[in-house]
Parts: C-alpha cells; sequence; structure tokens
C-alpha cells in the first residue's frame, strides 16, 4: 500500500474539534430538551470557532506538503497546537462526559454530534505542556520525512528512483544499495519516533488507557478484541494460499536476478516492504501505461460514472519537485469542497493505482450532503474511505477496465487476463500479511517501546511475510515506515477497507447492475454504480455509526466472506 492519506490522517488525529466557551459549557437544571438546547448552542459556538481554524490549519498542512519549507511545517505546528489547546479544554469535557452519560438526547442527529465531539475531546485532556511536546516532535518528525532522501553511492535518490530500481534491476547488489537508501530514513527519525511514542503513551496513561494503541481503537469506535480476531482469521484463511504463491514468486524473482530461492533477501522484491506486488509473470502491466495521460484517464473514469473530479484536478499537485511530500494523500480543506489530492505520477501501473484511489478519496469528501451538520460532514470511518479508494484503485489492473480505457485490442487484453487474475490475487494476500505486519507490531510497540523493536520488526516480518532478515542486520527499519509517526495506529484500517471495499462491490454488482457475476464489470461509464455510492455512501458522511452505515448501504454489516471469496478462496 501506498501512502494515500497520511497527511490527512494526521490532521485528523492532531486537529480535533473543539470550543472555548466555558458559559455553554457548564450544564444548566431541566431535562432532556434543556439539555439538547444547551448542547446545540455549544455546538454552534464549537463550529462558528473551529471552521475557519480548521481550514488554516489544512491549508498550511497543504503547502508544508507541497513545498518542504520548515516555515509552512512551523505554521502548521502552531495551528494545531491552538486547535488541540482548545479541545483540550476539561469543563467542556465535563459538560460533554456528563450530557452522554444522562442519556437523555433523542435526537440521533445531536446524538451522534455528541459523540463524534467526546470522542475528540476525550483524546486530547493532555495537559498543555505534553501536548506541545507531543504537537511539536510530530510535526518535527513529519516534515523530516518528506524532505529526506536517501543516498545510493552518495547521490540522492528520490522514492521513485528507488522503487524504479528494485522493479528492474536484475543485479543484487545494485538493488541491495537501493533497499538500505529506502531504510536510511528510519535512522534519521527512529530517535524521535520513539520518543513520540513514549509520550503518546503518557497522554494515554494519564487518560485511564493502558497505551495509546488501545486509546485510539477506543476513540476511533473499534475494539483491539474484535481486530484481533479479524487479524488471526485472516492469518490462517492466506497462510496456505500465500505459501503457496509465494514459493512461485520467489522462483521467478530469483531466475530474474540469477541467484537461488534460498538466497533471497529483502531487496529482492519489488518494493522496500513487500507489500506491493512485484511484475514478474509474462506481461509487466506497466508497458499499457507508459505513453499514457495517468490525470486524464482517471478524470475520464470518475465523469463517466457521475462523480465529476475537475475540480479536484484544478486544485491538486501531481508530479514530483524538490522538497514535495514524495508520498500521496488527499485532504479536504474545508468541508464545503475544497478537496486536493498530493501525487507524484509517473506514467505505470502503481501510479494509475494510486491516483484512482486518491480521487476515490476525493469524492467520498466531495460529495458529502451539504446539509449535514459540519462536525459530520466527513466519511464514516477512516476506514470506510480507504474502502471506496481501494474500490477504484482496484481497476488498474481490471483487464475489462484497461480494455475500455486504453482502447485495448482482444488480443492485448486476453494477454492481460493470462496474469491479471493471479496479479489480483497476488496483491490482496500479499497486503494482507503486510498489514498483518503493521497491525501486530505496532500494537507490541505501543505495549513496550522499551523492547529490542528492531528485532521485533524483523521476527514480526518473518512470520506473516516469509522474508529473511538481513544476517547481522540491527538497525530501526520498522521506523522508515512514515505510518508509525504521521499516522499512528491507522493501518489496520487499510486492510478493513480491503474488506469492505469486496463488500461494496459484491453489493454493486449483484443488486444495483444486477448481474450474476463480476466477469467483465469494468464500471467504466456505469453511472448507477457512481449514484450508489453518492447517495448510499458519501451523502450522509458520519451520521451514522460506521456499521450502521455499512449495513444500510448494503443490507449486511462489515464481513471479511465476500474478500475471501473473492481472492482467498
Amino acid at each position: 500500500m501506498r501512502f494515500p492519506t497520511a497527511i490527512v490522517l494526521l490532521t485528523i488525529c492532531l486537529i480535533c474539534f473543539g470550543c472555548k466557551a466555558k458559559e455553554e459549557a457548564e450544564p444548566a437544571a431541566g431535562g432532556d430538551e434543556s439539555k439538547a438546547k444547551q448542547l446545540e448552542s455549544f455546538i454552534v459556538k464549537h463550529t462558528e470557532q473551529l471552521e475557519p481554524l480548521a481550514k488554516e490549519a489544512a491549508l498550511a498542512s497543504w503547502d508544508a506538503a507541497i513545498t518542504g519549507d520548515p516555515n509552512d511545517y512551523d505554521r502548521q505546528s502552531e495551528l494545531t497546537l491552538k486547535i488541540r489547546r482548545i479541545y483540550s479544554n476539561s469543563e467542556e469535557f465535563a459538560f460533554l462526559k456528563e450530557t452522554k452519560e444522562s442519556a437523555v438526547l433523542k435526537d440521533p442527529l445531536l446524538a451522534r454530534q455528541l459523540q463524534v465531539l467526546y470522542n475528540g475531546y476525550l483524546s486530547n485532556q493532555i495537559e498543555p505542556e505534553l501536548l506541545k511536546r507531543i504537537v511539536d516532535l510530530s510535526t518535527e518528525i513529519e516534515k523530516n520525512f518528506s524532505i529526506f532522501r536517501g543516498t545510493i553511492d552518495g547521490k540522492k535518490v528520490t522514492d521513485n528512483e528507488i522503487k524504479e530500481i528494485l522493479k528492474t534491476e536484475t543485479d543484487s547488489a545494485r538493488r541491495k544499495k537501493a533497499w538500505l537508501a529506502s531504510k536510511q530514513v528510519g535512522v534519521e527519525v527512529a530517535e524521535d519516533l520513539l520518543r513520540l511514542i513514549k509520550l503518546r503513551n503518557q497522554a494515554a496513561k494519564k487518560l485511564g488507557f493502558d497505551n495509546f494503541h488501545t486509546m485510539s481503537l477506543t476513540t476511533g469506535e473499534q475494539d483491539v478484541g474484535e481486530l484481533d480476531k479479524i487479524f488471526d482469521e485472516l492469518y490462517e484463511l492466506t497462510n496456505e494460499p500465500f505459501a503457496r504463491l509465494k514459493a512461485d514468486l520467489d522462483n521467478k524473482l530469483a531466475a530474474n536476478c540469477g541467484v537461488e530461492v534460498s538466497e533471497l533477501m529483502p531487496w529482492h522484491y519489488h518494493d522496500p516492504f513487500f507489500q506491493e506486488t512485484p511484475m514478474v509473470y509474462e506481461l509487466n502491466l506497466d508497458v499499457y501505461y507508459k505513453d499514457k495521460d495517468i490525470k486524464e484517464l482517471a478524470a475520464k473514469f470518475y465523469t463517466g460514472i457521475g462523480l465529476d473530479v475537475q475540480s479536484v484536478l484544478a486544485k491538486s499537485d501531481l508530479y514530483e519537485k524538490e522538497g514535495k511530500n514524495p508520498h500521496a494523500f488527499c485532504t479536504d480543506i474545508d468541508k464545503k469542497g475544497d478537496v486536493r489530492i498530493l501525487c507524484n505520477i509517473k506514467p505505470n501501473e502503481s501510479w494509475m493505482e494510486t491516483t484512482l484511489h486518491e480521487l476515490g478519496h476525493a469524492v467520498y469528501d466531495k460529495y458529502h450532503d451539504a446539509d449535514v451538520p459540519y462536525l459530520l460532514r466527513e466519511p464514516a470511518h477512516i476506514f470506510t474511505t480507504e474502502a471506496v479508494a481501494m474500490f477504484f484503485g482496484r481497476l488498474s489492473r481490471n483487464p475489462a477496465w484497461m480494455q475500455q480505457m486504453l482502447e485495448l485490442s482482444d488480443e492485448q487484453r486476453a494477454e492481460i487476463e493470462k496474469v491479471s487474475g493471479k496479479y489480483a490475487q497476488l496483491k490482496q494476500i500479499i497486503f494482507a500479511r503486510w498489514d498483518a505486519v503493521m497491525y501486530n507490531f505496532e500494537k507490541q510497540l505501543y505495549a513496550n517501546p522499551d523492547q529490542d523493536l528492531n528485532s521485533l520488526w524483523w521476527k514480526t516480518v518473518e512470520k506473516y511475510q516469509f522474508v529473511k532478515k538481513p544476517q547481522g542486520r540491527d538497525e530501526p527499519d520498522w521506523a522508515a515506515k512514515i505510518h508509525f509517526s504521521a499516522a499512528p495506529c491507522y493501518y489496520h484500517n487499510y486492510m478493513l477497507g480491503e474488506l469492505l471495499a469486496s463488500q461494496l462491490h459484491h453489493h454493486i454488482v449483484s443488486k444495483v447492475l444486477a448481474l450474476e457475476s463480476d466477469e467483465d464489470v469494468s464500471y467504466v461509464n456505469q453511472k448507477k454504480a457512481g449514484q450508489f455510492l453518492a447517495k448510499n455512501v458519501f451523502e450522509a458522511g458520519n451520521v451514522y455509526h460506521w456499521n450502521e452505515m455499512i449495513e444500510r448501504a448494503t443490507g449486511e454489516k462489515l464481513t471479511s466472506k465476500y474478500f475471501v471469496a473473492q481472492f482467498v478462496k
């Protein structure tokens, strides 16, 4: 998985909503009606203060990401801290807590806003000095990630250059240098990142949680036990197919580099973390995109399903430049339609997927109902917007989609079909295993940050990915994954997103399009699909708890059965 929303998620994690209005925060005598009116007044003043400040902070974060300018990062940090200090008001939290515990609100929309406010305030009941240290250090690490460039033989290289070497180079020594360059940022940020993790834990423990990981899931309306169950189930279900597919893949990789399978090391895979599918089967899908305009292809597709993205692309930053964040993300600047994506597009399949993915986030944000209250004008959950992004991102390898969008012949499509099914299965199973690494390592990271994390990282990688630790390696390779700093306790949502993407796909194919199977389904010019998503997923925003939204949209709560049926069995 690339870095679809990390900066936006940093904003979500750091910029919570609050208002500084003591007179509105003090409980008043009276019953249900009095409390409802009091809360309504609180929310009005809250929104009046929050909205312009949140917009300014989002713009500062955007400017920092596209320029790498330290002044922009300083401004982002200052604004983030200002908002979080508002939200850390203990008297206001006491009012929200008392109102929530009274359970007298009859209006479900008002009750939902109360729940969102309560969760946000709860995670910010931190003394000002500790809060400032967390915000400042988090911003500093984010800046370092954005501006850092690894080196090969003394020459700075971009992430795209590293990935290109890992995709195409057959010389193992050259591949190793590229892989090592991708890990250099871990050494750069590890010490600060470990300090930040301990500060987060310190804050969480003062709020009554055992650690920051538990607090993050709880305030995100998720349960550690349920997530453990999902990941344990996927681990068992994918063990045999992953072992079989990886054995075949390893034979291909070894042959390409002229080494024995037993000699394969992390740098023989096609990305720094083995989270993506190596393109080694007969046909490299990149050849179909090498002369294409990725931006225009994405715009044309979304327009065809009735979800216009021209306003998004007009304000986006799509290509590489010095100092710019090297990854990709989507951000909703103002909850009123100013939605943007950041990419570093190259003409290949990977960036076709990423662009479709980011625009999936964008249409979710853009098509919220403007009449929904400001506090609820956001996705039902972080993972539900990931699901939509993944739903669309999957199309970059879909033979029917490629034929229609790239104007390929039947012969070319037939060639793609020889490998597309294997690539689709590989992608999902490889990612399920990689996501398990992230989820399980991060849970243990926050449970005991003083343990030997370098060793823990490689034990976890070896267990779930069957990738060998380089002999004698003892570096903070885990810290090279930006999500630990910029989007903490978030990565599991990608896997939940994959589950929901398959559930949405099944429902749209069988119920909306009324088809017997998904064979030949490309969604190209299928306005019914776009209309279904807009009406049943995007418009309501966060009016409903995420599982209620999913059940309303698909007739079932979140389930893994459609993902398993589609990719595992």
